[in-house]
């Protein structure tokens, strides 16, 4: 096989760097470790900055996102029993959107496959090879047949804990960090809708 562009990982960041390059012409093949139903069914957080949900709405994979999820102008944060409001559209005139991972993953798989490129799921034994070359390669298997994808590019979209990140020779690598001195708790709950306007 031959692309421009390789990229490992069909997360929100594979699926959509694949969009952003198809816009602009440029040929890419997405592969992924896990299963369709898998990616598509893995519940993950939901909250959606304001500029995220324009750039979805942008590329053309944020209707289902602007029909079905649920616009926030502010939170309200509890400290020693008191609740503290943070207007975010008096503050900075953004709003948040609440619409789980999992959904933008399907919307963006469902553009990518209308869009005719290349998803190839349920892949493995994923390695990189010639990063330090004008013609790197991505090695892997798929229904135990040996499979290699010639490209001008490689995207390591497969998260920290991917195949990637250590994959970078230590001479080429530069990691940027911050570390914040605060953490958050996201919880879950299959609950009903509440009988108030969210604003």
């Amino acid at each position: 096989m031959r692309t421009q562009v390789g990229i490992i990982g069909a997360g929100p960041a594979g699926l959509m760097l694949a969009r952003l390059l198809h816009l602009q012409g440029i040929e890419s093949i997405v592969i992924e470790n896990r299963s369709r139903d898998y990616i598509e069914n893995r519940i993950r957080a939901g909250l959606i900055e304001h500029w995220a949900a324009d750039l979805l709405a942008d590329v053309g994979v944020g209707e289902r996102m602007q029909r079905e999820g649920m616009l926030h102008w502010g939170i309200n944060i509890g400290i020693n029993g008191d609740l503290h409001r943070l207007d975010f559209k008096a503050l900075v005139n953004k709003r948040v959107t609440i619409y789980g991972q999992q959904e933008v993953v399907k919307d963006l798989v469902e553009r990518r496959l209308a869009d005719r490129g290349p998803l190839l799921f349920e892949v493995d034994a994923v390695t990189v090879h010639d990063l330090k070359t004008q013609k790197p390669k991505i090695r892997f298997r798929q229904d135990g047949r040996p499979q290699e994808i010639d490209c001008d590019f490689i995207a390591g979209c497969d998260g920290f804990h991917g195949i990637c990140r250590p994959s970078i020779p230590n001479d080429v690598l530069s990691i940027f960090e911050r570390d914040y001195p605060f953490g958050w708790l996201g919880i879950l709950s299959e609950s009903p809708p509440p009988d108030h306007e969210l604003v």
